[in-house]
């Protein structure tokens, strides 16, 4: 591998790995925010709830944003937005705890975008490997926000709002990796057919907005609600949180591996079947014995969530024709997306309130998991988004 080579990959396994920590470091401190500014529960909740929020709100403006500018300086500067908006959010006060937490998932939305369409400019003979890559060092990036948090805290005596501002740290050893990128001819910043118009019309898009928007629900819900479900089950609050933690370790390997595997065949239905599967396994079995053997359930629920995660992305990226086309599906999949995803912990937990349990609010999340399996088999079928086949291939 080139110096060249090497520079690139490092700089965007490096942006990857800080598409999460600004939102998953934030609920380990929510306390200690929310006391130290003052704040209600319900405006620490509101905390996530604006990132969530600006996730689906403003992926949209990144066609526009690669089309005037290109996809290496569209990515650059949202690591430079990052880390503003993690080192703003500590400075004193409520507004600038929330701009800068709308900033920092207003960067991480137009790369989220971004990413697909890098992996398909720069790796075009190897988008299943580099999406492996990509989506297990954001899966890692979130698992090392929300378990190192604490600690750096407690290491440094820095408390909460340094430990924000010392998330701008990676964002900004990120960007100077990436500037090399950033400076070059950009081959995205030209006039050329508009993307939005193929990509509205095709079928194939809202299956894969369906897939991408139904596997996020149902990985957000267990993020929120996962830890309750086993307390309440009669597990002790540590081992509820360390089911967590497995179960998002999990997701690291099997992120890295599946798309590698998927990406070799022309069709991705048995594998996002596959997931789905698995997905429902995991559960059925919080469902039906969470205490009986908890960790394999998590290691289950893992394998089928993060191979989800992976095939949508991979997705995203094999079935445009070419990198415009990619940033506008995944602008249009990854918006949807979150804002199904959003509706997500909200209903569950409106579920468990009306009926005082989790049975119903589980089913109801199994009902979810047939309908993605149904969407995962439309969108994984060979497609081709774009100039040369505006219908896509209906062949399995």
């Amino acid at each position: 591998m080139s110096w060249r080579s090497a520079v690139l990959v490092t700089g965007f396994v490096l942006a990857a790995l800080n598409l999460r920590p600004a939102i998953a470091g934030v609920s380990p401190l929510l306390d200690e925010i929310m006391k130290d500014v003052g704040l209600s529960p319900a405006g620490g909740g509101g905390v996530t709830t604006v990132m969530v929020v600006c996730l689906g709100v403003f992926g949209p403006v990144t066609p526009l944003l690669a089309r005037r500018f290109g996809l290496d300086r569209t990515l650059l500067a949202g690591l430079l937005v990052i880390a503003a908006g993690v080192t703003l959010r500590g400075l004193d006060g409520a507004p600038v705890l929330y701009l800068g937490s709308a900033l920092a998932a207003t960067a991480i939305a137009v790369m989220n975008v971004s990413m697909p369409a890098v992996v398909k400019e720069h790796f075009p003979t190897r988008v299943n490997l580099m999406t492996g890559v990509y989506v297990a060092a954001v899966v890692a990036g979130a698992t090392l926000a929300s378990g190192l948090v604490v600690p750096i805290e407690h290491a440094t005596g820095y408390g909460w709002r340094g430990v924000s501002a010392l998330l701008a740290v990676p964002a900004l050893l990120a960007a100077l990796l990436w500037l090399p990128q950033a400076l070059r001819k950009q081959s995205g910043a030209q006039n050329g057919p508009r993307p939005f118009g193929v990509v509205l019309r095709s079928p194939v898009t809202w299956s894969v907005t369906a897939l991408m928007g139904l596997q996020s629900l149902t990985f957000y819900v267990m993020l929120a609600w996962l830890p309750t479900i086993f307390l309440e089950a009669g597990l002790p609050a540590d081992q509820a949180g360390y089911l967590l933690s497995l179960t998002n370790l999990v997701q690291v390997g099997t992120s890295l591996a599946i798309p590698v595997l998927a990406g070799r065949r022309a069709s991705q239905v048995p594998y996002v079947v596959g997931a789905g599967v698995l997905t429902v396994l995991g559960y059925l079995g919080m469902l039906l014995a969470p205490t009986a053997a908890p960790w394999l359930w998590m290691i289950v629920l893992g394998i089928g969530q993060g191979a989800s995660f992976a095939l949508a992305l991979l997705i995203i990226a094999l079935r445009p024709a070419d990198p415009a086309t990619v940033t506008a599906l995944s602008a249009v999949a990854q918006s949807v997306g979150y804002a199904i995803a959003a509706v997500g912990p909200l209903l569950f937990g409106f579920l468990r309130e009306v009926s005082g349990g989790w049975t119903v609010p589980l089913l109801a999340g199994l009902g979810v998991l047939v309908v993605q399996i149904a969407a995962g088999w439309f969108a994984g079928r060979p497609a081709t988004l774009g100039k040369a086949n505006l219908w896509g291939d209906s062949g399995c």
